[in-house]
């Protein structure tokens, strides 16, 4: 047969972090034909990750407006690659995660009868409302998926309860440490002239806040990063602030006149994760983080009432607290005081990836098409 043809969907940020290894390698596979597409979901942050990783997608849909709603999203990426996929007729497109650019490639790629395999398949918290829309974009993906890459073996678990049988399911480990493996080796300077003083001898907390389900709660986060900031004033707290003006309404004035609070605008990958690595904790409500900061022996308090991502919790790494400010100032307290439980949570082992993720997802897609055969599943013991 010739060779299969893959379609690579992405259109955010983290996705495009999580593909980018993926959309490298799988281009110089001899064993497959490749098409890239790219949504422009988010812009100017997607375009950094793009030049960084060195990838220059084939069709660039630019749907990204001012102030669209879901709806909206969905509507333009679905019209825009019903155009490429009747030109490209892939046979199998690839969707990372649970934006809404991935459900919008799954269910379009479902619709021309093309194959769809879900890369980072089988997150789940149980609440179809959180988040908000991610968990019931990740659950409608996985309907019309024909391959399900799970990043762990909990993620596979999941997916096995739904009913999905096992031959379609490939635990693969995360792609973010694959595309972290790679970053950690260039060299970075920070573009901010108030990050330039940093030193990794100081005591440094990342703060990272997004989400759309936590903008109630932001005022309150903004709020615990006054209180940290105030009674550890040998700390510096860096917020890299989104870009939603929303998010920046309920922090911005909680945090105003705080000489060791440092406020950024969001800072490109290579640089974000230069800082995550000089961080002594960081708290955040990111998915994506909550994988990769683990990885550099950080302690992560994730700001959220539940997580898809459970296995960090299990591992130690990763403590849920929630976004009552209380709450938070109470744990970040204990590990910047106390260093028996701080080492306890920055040596836990890592428990999404050991940087081979890539391979096992291109190895998985060959034995679909029967122009190779699957590694060994991903295990973090």
């Amino acid at each position: 047969m010739s060779s299969p043809k893959l379609m690579t969907v992405y259109g955010t940020r983290p996705e495009a972090i999580k593909v980018a290894p993926f959309i490298r390698a799988a281009v110089n596979d001899e064993r497959f034909k490749t098409v890239t597409v790219s949504t422009g979901q988010h812009r100017e942050m997607l375009e950094q990750v793009n030049t960084m990783f060195g990838i220059s997608p084939d069709y660039d849909l630019a749907i990204m407006e001012p102030d669209q709603s879901l709806n909206q999203v969905l509507g333009r990426v679905i019209k825009g690659l019903d155009e490429i996929l009747i030109k490209e007729k892939p046979d199998v497109v690839i969707a990372q995660g649970d934006t809404t650019t991935a459900m919008a490639a799954a269910i379009a790629a479902f619709n021309h009868g093309a194959r769809v395999a879900h890369l980072e398949a089988g997150l789940r918290t149980g609440d179809i409302f959180s988040p908000f829309p991610e968990e019931a974009n990740r659950r409608l993906i996985c309907q019309v998926s024909s391959l399900h890459l799970a990043p762990t073996p909990e993620a596979k678990e999941n997916l096995l309860r739904e009913a999905i049988p096992e031959c379609d399911v490939v635990v693969t480990g995360n792609t973010v440490i694959d595309a972290l493996v790679e970053a950690q080796k260039w060299q970075v300077e920070f573009s901010d002239s108030k990050l330039q003083g940093l030193t990794a001898d100081q005591k440094i907390v990342m703060v990272t806040t997004h989400r759309r389900e936590n903008i109630k709660a932001m005022a309150a986060i903004g709020r615990a990063m006054r209180a940290l900031a105030m009674h550890f004033p040998d700390v510096t707290l860096v917020l890299p602030a989104h870009l939603n003006p929303k998010v920046r309404a309920a922090v911005f004035p909680e945090i105003q006149g705080l000489d060791n609070v440092i406020v950024t605008e969001p800072l490109p990958y290579d640089q974000f994760t230069k800082l995550m690595g000089m961080s002594t904790l960081v708290l955040t409500d990111s998915g994506g983080v909550q994988e990769e900061a683990p990885s550099l022996g950080k302690p992560v308090l994730v700001m959220r009432e539940n997580t898809e991502r459970p296995e960090a919790i299990n591992a130690g790494t990763v403590r849920l607290v929630g976004t009552s400010q209380d709450k938070i100032v109470e744990e970040a307290t204990l590990l910047l005081s106390d260093k028996n439980a701080y080492d306890k949570m920055a040596n836990a082992v890592n428990p999404y990836g050991d940087g081979k993720a890539t391979d096992r997802i291109l190895n998985a897609l060959a034995e679909m098409f029967g122009v190779g055969q699957r590694s060994p599943d991903f295990s973090a013991s």
